[in-house]
């Protein structure tokens, strides 16, 4: 996925700028990047944070980097920020996006002579594309409407220029952008967590589409909202940080309510329930108050040698580390019935190996609740799962063990109760060899976020969409 941070102060801003985007880590694994405005120039530093954390990678640079403007960027794909000279003067952008029709747009720029000097593995740099589009106009405005406009996918931004920064949310809203202020100096972030510390609150949610500039007295509207909005319903299940807010929702509650609404519809008897963690914690504790049954630590999480939850790259060491940084703690699982709560089931891949730990171990029974209904359908919006084809999928893998290749009743599988969607769920339960399985059902998440159904995009479990 990735976060994004910017700030501008009438002091200098770096500091801010460094703590502001670290907040951002657990958004993206592969680069980190900073660019600062000072009186006479941008400066950026960029760096590769796939076998190590932001700040060790970054402290080095600080003592180069002043100015009272700057942009920040955790990114799970492209080399950011990037610095653009253009006919509406030097600017550094970062996004948060995924263009799917990249290839389209790179073709139609190559057929009017425009040339792309950021290339990634043969493909064109998302975010210098996106740069691309917003010079084809006469302002920043002008310009990133027609990239929101002209993307398929999702694109939210910032631009550093030379009269403040240019904060804009994707057109349909699905990553946040939210504006802090406290003396002195205004921000705009991706996560809300990154403000309490810094002495940032929260000013407003930026609308789908909506565009402010931001100087160091204040900001100013320069496009408003539209009315349609889908945000992504994962970033209260998975991506997001328990501390933040979107749309005014905190993820934390939103994860006790949904452990609340597993716990609701359960009649398993057990010793005592469990998250996997970190993103499980909060859904396995609204399960057990909801049922006042113990929360226990069955497993705990050994961080000091393994910062990176997604490194490296290749799936198969992925796995084993997420494996090897999860130790059991025997003697809570020895002869005990476990029910577990998790954000998701992506692959299962992982999940089947802990399963089978803990029955190493000695449990009796393993039960699993995920947070979420079953994953169907790739992500269309979000950088989520890239790397997976549509049949890693845990749920369409089922699916096509079940109808083969050419399944064209997908709507069924997706629908809780039915036929289709028992047989699916016991096909991911033998395989995981959990002793049961219930997924969360759709309606019920979506109550636990407390937005209309209409304003969350729910495309990976219904194949949904306003598009």
């Amino acid at each position: 996925m990735g976060g994004l941070f910017g700030t501008v102060s009438k002091e200098d801003c770096v500091t801010d700028l460094f703590y502001g985007t670290d907040y951002h880590s657990h958004l993206g694994t592969k680069r980190g990047g900073l660019a600062v405005k000072n009186a006479s120039e941008i400066k950026r530093s960029i760096h590769n944070i796939e076998r190590d954390y932001f700040r060790s990678k970054f402290e080095s640079d600080l003592p180069n980097l002043h100015g009272n403007m700057g942009i920040g960027i955790i990114s799970d794909h492209d080399d950011q920020p990037l610095i653009i000279s253009s006919h509406l003067g030097t600017f550094a952008i970062v996004t948060v996006c995924k263009i799917n029709n990249i290839q389209e747009l790179s073709q139609k720029a190559l057929a009017k002579k425009i040339h792309f000097a950021e290339m990634g593995s043969g493909e064109t740099n998302p975010t210098e594309l996106v740069a691309m589009l917003i010079c084809e106009k006469e302002s920043f405005e002008a310009g990133i409407h027609n990239a929101q406009q002209a993307i398929k996918g999702s694109c939210s931004l910032l631009l550093l220029t030379t009269d403040g920064i240019y904060a804009a949310r994707d057109k349909l809203g699905r990553t946040p952008v939210i504006v802090g202020k406290k003396d002195g100096g205004f921000a705009a972030s991706s996560e809300s967590c990154a403000f309490p510390n810094l002495g940032y609150e929260i000013e407003r949610y930026l609308g789908p589409g909506e565009i402010v500039r931001m100087t160091a007295e204040g900001y100013e509207q320069r496009k408003e909202p539209q009315d349609k909005m889908q945000v992504c319903a994962f970033l209260w299940v998975y991506y997001g940080y328990p501390a933040s807010s979107y749309e005014g929702i905190n993820v934390e509650s939103v994860r006790y309510r949904c452990g609340q609404a597993l716990a609701k519809n359960d009649d398993v008897e057990i010793d005592f329930v469990a998250g996997i963690p970190d993103s499980g914690i909060g859904h396995a504790i609204g399960y057990a108050n909801a049922k006042n049954i113990a929360y226990m630590r069955p497993f705990v999480k050994y961080t000091p040698t393994w910062p990176r939850s997604f490194m490296p790259q290749n799936q198969d060491m992925r796995d084993l580390v997420a494996r090897m940084k999860l130790i059991p703690v025997q003697d809570l699982i020895k002869d005990k019935r476990v029910l577990f709560c998790e954000d998701s089931i992506v692959r299962g891949t992982q999940l089947q190996d802990n399963v089978q730990i803990l029955f190493d171990a000695g449990a009796s029974e393993v039960h699993m609740r995920p947070a979420c209904p079953t994953l169907i359908y790739p992500c269309d919006f979000l950088n989520f799962s890239t790397s997976r084809s549509t049949l890693d999928l845990a749920g369409r893998s089922a699916v096509e063990e079940l109808e083969g290749p050419d399944c064209d009743s997908l709507e069924a599988y997706a629908t809780a109760g039915s036929k289709q969607n028992t047989a699916m769920v016991e096909k991911i339960r033998r395989r995981l060899k959990l002793t049961s399985l219930k997924y969360q059902r759709l309606d019920d998440l979506i109550e636990a976020i407390g937005l209309p159904k209409e304003k969350v995009c729910t495309h990976c479990w219904d194949g949904s969409s306003c598009f």
